[in-house]
């Protein structure tokens, strides 16, 4: 699907596509200056925080790099458990801290529409966290990330230094540790509403307002899910499972047959399941996501949408259309593939107009995906996250 905020990060970049992802550090500002209050304002972020039963870790707040204990933000009472005390929140931001609301894309619709065009862009998992700076405070000290991000300003100026990394590729779970910062300085300044920064997997970075006065920081953080070599021998790990031989306790002897049996299985799995096997396995046998279901006893809706958290493939085969999605298979006769096209797009589709051109079985065809959970009912809040950022379906 074609999400202006998409298009945008790659034209800021100069990217033509989602290969220079991890890469190397660049930055880049947005064209379109609109874009950054569309996606978030500090009012919805507080509003969406106030409306939301939310504990720690998901959202947290730091003073001066150091994380304040829930207590001081959240009700610790049995009736407002959960809930965030936003006057104990508001005093905090107008003393200065630093708030973190983690996968904000699970509870807003228009960074769960971002979120999930970037992950049919680049064929990785995304999430994304909301990140709120008030007056002087400090950020984070030098850290890096075990995966690739991408950084949008949204409203308010905050101070950055990137470094290059001190460990190739470094992972979270590593044969050593990284903790010594890059001596490399790639880049310091100031970011302002539509700047874009791309720090890969490993390269150590801070950010702050500790020599600011009044004013704030708004941006969010989309992280780009890692697919490593070692991800595909784990991936491998769980594939033995399948197999008597692995699941049996090792017998003692350095001499045992077992031992042997199981090293001949061992190169035969690696043999049989290849890095691309994985890799397309970890794109399209992934679970559905969150949605509200189709049920029937409620109607028909008047617009729906894909959901698939990956781009669906269609395959024509001449006479028939096979359809490869969410660990499913499902073929169609190839009049349907029009409809199919449409009804997968990742746009959002008004079914009664779409009929008059591509015919009327474009209704049962969405009565189907739906109950196969590749579309979804778009309800005016899901409609929201589309509306002005991704155009409807042109049949």
């Amino acid at each position: 699907m074609d999400h202006r905020l998409v298009v945008g990060i790659a034209e800021a970049l100069d990217w033509n596509g989602p290969e220079r992802l991890g890469t190397g550090f660049a930055r880049g500002s947005l064209s379109e200056r609109d874009l950054p209050t569309r996606m978030l304002t500090p009012d919805r972020l507080l509003d969406l925080a106030m409306r939301r039963n939310l504990g720690n870790p998901q959202i947290r707040c730091f003073r001066d790099g150091q994380e304040l204990h829930p207590g001081a933000y959240l009700n610790q009472g049995m009736g407002g458990a959960g809930l965030v005390n936003m006057r104990h929140l508001g005093k905090l931001l107008d003393e200065g801290v630093t708030m973190v609301l983690d996968r904000a894309n699970v509870f807003d619709p228009t960074l769960e529409a971002v979120c999930r065009a970037l992950q049919w862009w680049s064929g990785e998992r995304v999430n994304v966290n909301i990140y709120l700076t008030t007056n002087a405070a400090g950020g984070f000290g030098l850290h890096w990330d075990d995966h690739d991000v991408l950084v949008v300003q949204l409203s308010g100026e905050k101070d950055w230094e990137v470094r290059g990394p001190s460990r190739s590729v470094p992972l979270h779970r590593d044969a050593v540790r990284n903790d010594i910062p890059g001596e490399e300085t790639l880049w310091t300044g100031t970011v302002r509403p539509g700047d874009i920064l791309h720090i890969p997997r490993g390269y150590w970075h801070m950010a702050g307002r500790d020599d600011r006065g009044s004013g704030h920081s708004l941006h969010m953080t989309f992280g780009f899910s890692t697919r490593t070599g070692t991800s595909w021998l784990s991936w491998l790990v769980d594939r033995s499972r399948e197999n008597e031989l692995f699941r049996r306790d090792l017998e003692t002897p350095a001499t045992s047959e077992q031992h042997q049996q199981l090293t001949e299985a061992a190169l035969e799995l690696v043999g049989s399941r290849t890095p691309a096997d994985f890799l397309a396995a970890r794109e399209h046998d992934v679970a559905p996501s969150r949605h509200v279901p189709f049920l029937e006893t409620f109607g028909h809706p008047d617009s729906v949408v894909c959901v698939c958290e990956f781009r669906p493939r269609v395959l024509d085969l001449g006479e028939t259309v096979e359809v490869l999605s969410s660990g499913k298979k499902l073929t169609f006769r190839s009049k349907a593939l029009p409809a199919l096209r449409l009804l997968l797009s990742g746009r959002p589709v008004h079914v009664n107009r779409a009929a008059d051109s591509v015919g009327d079985e474009v209704h049962a065809l969405a009565e189907l995906l739906m109950r196969h959970e590749w579309c979804a009912p778009l309800t005016p809040e899901l409609a929201s996250g589309y509306s002005g950022l991704v155009a409807d379906a042109a049949p």
